[in-house]
């Protein structure tokens, strides 16, 4: 199911209080694969609205990643939000990723730029690849319709490469303009910060 389909349910219902998911990364081996299994499936009994499946940069462990995601929703009945990333990956390459995770039943996308891969102190696109997670959005939206929920970042505390907090908030803008249905924040240490971001969200037309 489309994770902004679970919390509009919810929000409709009166249901505000705590909602939580759960984030894994993908193992890089057949025992490191089994034991994560049977630890989502004893994490799951505790009923979190959806869980998160990591992407390599670079998309190392991408193949992982997806099937992952396929056995999780069709075996575990969790609802998954796989993260992809346009590191390291040509416009085709993330089509033939998108392709892969339709015919895996995978509803819910968290696209992001990504960081340097490994080794890296600058992020640089591939040829053919994503500049930006606001055109990886558009390009999801325009390939795909509204098959995917499609959910981006935010930075509460401002992204490294953002040139002020008002211009991260407007990129943000841009994201949610080009098809995004839900941000979620990167990691932040103080409450004020985040209740200050989420008015001045609003304030730049965010919803």
């Amino acid at each position: 199911m489309k994770i902004i389909d679970k919390i509009n349910t919810l929000l409709e219902q009166d249901q505000t209080k705590n909602w939580y998911s759960y984030e894994y990364f993908p193992p890089r081996t057949p025992a490191g694969e089994e034991n994560l299994y049977d630890r989502i499936i004893r994490m799951g009994q505790t009923n979190p609205l959806w869980i998160d499946v990591t992407w390599n940069a670079g998309g190392r462990t991408s193949d992982i990643t997806l099937e992952m995601c396929g056995n999780i929703q069709r075996y575990l009945g969790l609802d998954v939000l796989m993260h992809i990333t346009a590191t390291g990956s040509t416009r085709e390459k993330i089509e033939q990723c998108l392709d892969r995770a339709k015919e895996l039943g995978v509803r819910n996308l968290l696209a992001l730029r990504g960081d340097p891969p490994s080794g890296a102190t600058n992020w640089v696109p591939v040829e053919n690849g994503f500049h930006y997670a606001t055109e990886m959005v558009k390009f999801i939206r325009e390939k795909y319709g509204d098959y995917f929920c499609i959910v981006v970042a935010g930075y509460p505390e401002v992204h490294l490469d953002a040139t002020s907090r008002e211009d991260d908030i407007k990129h943000l803008k841009e994201k949610c303009d080009a098809g995004a249905d839900i941000i979620i924040t990167q990691l932040f240490f103080d409450n004020d910060i985040y209740f200050k971001w989420v008015e001045d969200c609003k304030a730049a037309g965010i919803n």
